[in-house]
C-alpha cells in the first residue's frame, strides 16, 4: 500500500460515525492548490471502501456573484478573504439540513462560476448516516465554527501551490508575482486571523501528493495506530 493510501485508509478510520439518521460533516481546508478537491474524492472514496455513503461538496459551488466577490476591487486581498463566498446559501442548503436531526435534504450547487448565475436546483435527499465531504479554502473561519463534527487541515507552503495552480490554471508560479496578490495575501489574512492548523481535527503536511505525512493535531494526538511527525 503506498503511503498516500495509507494516510487516506488512516483520516478515514478517524471520522467519526453517524448517530442513527443523522448525517456527519467532514471538511477538508488548505489554501488554494494544497489538494483540497483530489484528497476529498480519495477519502471519500476510501470511505466508500469501507461501507459509508458519502456526499461529495465543494465549497467552489457556493461562491457569490462577481458583483459581490469585486465588490472590494479586482484585486483586493479583503475581497477576496471576506467576499468570494455565500455562507448563508451553503449553511441553508448543505450544512444545516446535513447537521443532526437535519432534514437531509441539500442542494449541491447555489452559483455556477462561468455563467455567474445563481442555482436552486430540486433538493436531493441523502442517504440516513451519510458522510458529507466538503472541500474547500477558509473552512475553519468563524462563520462556519462549530459546523464540523471532523476537520482537516492540508498544511502546504505557498511555493509549492503557486506551483500547482501555475499547473492547473495557468497563473504565475511565484507566489510574490503582483497577480497572485489577491489570493496570497486574501489566504494570509485567512491564516493569520483563524488558525486553521490549531483547529482543525488532523493537519496533514500534503507538499509531497506522493507521500503526505500527519503533523501534530491536538485532538487526534492519542489516537491509536496513528503516528506523528
Amino acid at each position: 500500500m503506498s503511503e498516500r493510501l495509507r494516510i487516506l485508509e488512516q483520516v478515514g478510520l478517524l471520522v467519526p460515525g453517524s448517530d442513527g439518521l443523522d448525517c456527519v460533516r467532514v471538511g477538508i481546508d488548505g489554501v488554494d492548490g494544497s489538494g483540497k478537491t483530489v484528497f476529498a474524492d480519495e477519502l471519500g472514496e476510501a470511505l466508500r471502501d469501507a461501507g459509508r455513503s458519502v456526499v461529495r461538496i465543494s465549497v467552489d459551488d457556493f461562491h457569490n456573484v462577481s458583483a459581490v466577490r469585486h465588490r472590494r476591487g479586482r484585486d483586493s486581498p479583503e475581497g477576496f478573504w471576506l467576499d468570494s463566498f455565500d455562507y448563508a446559501r451553503l449553511r441553508s442548503d448543505v450544512l444545516e439540513p446535513l447537521a443532526p436531526g437535519g432534514s437531509r435534504r441539500y442542494r449541491r450547487r447555489a452559483h455556477d462560476l462561468v455563467s455567474d448565475r445563481i442555482l436552486n436546483a430540486e433538493p436531493e435527499i441523502a442517504p440516513a448516516g451519510a458522510v458529507l465531504v466538503l472541500d474547500g479554502i477558509f473552512l475553519h473561519r468563524q462563520r462556519l465554527a462549530g459546523v464540523w463534527d471532523f476537520s482537516v487541515f492540508l498544511d502546504v507552503p505557498f511555493d509549492v501551490t503557486a506551483q500547482r495552480m501555475a499547473g492547473r490554471d495557468g497563473s504565475s508560479p511565484d507566489p510574490q508575482h503582483a497577480s497572485m496578490r489577491r489570493y496570497v495575501e486574501g489566504q494570509q489574512l485567512y491564516l493569520a486571523a483563524c488558525a486553521p492548523q490549531q483547529q482543525a481535527s488532523v493537519v496533514i503536511d500534503n507538499s509531497s501528493l506522493e507521500e503526505p505525512r500527519f503533523l501534530t493535531p491536538a485532538r487526534a494526538r492519542d489516537t491509536p495506530g496513528i503516528a506523528f511527525s
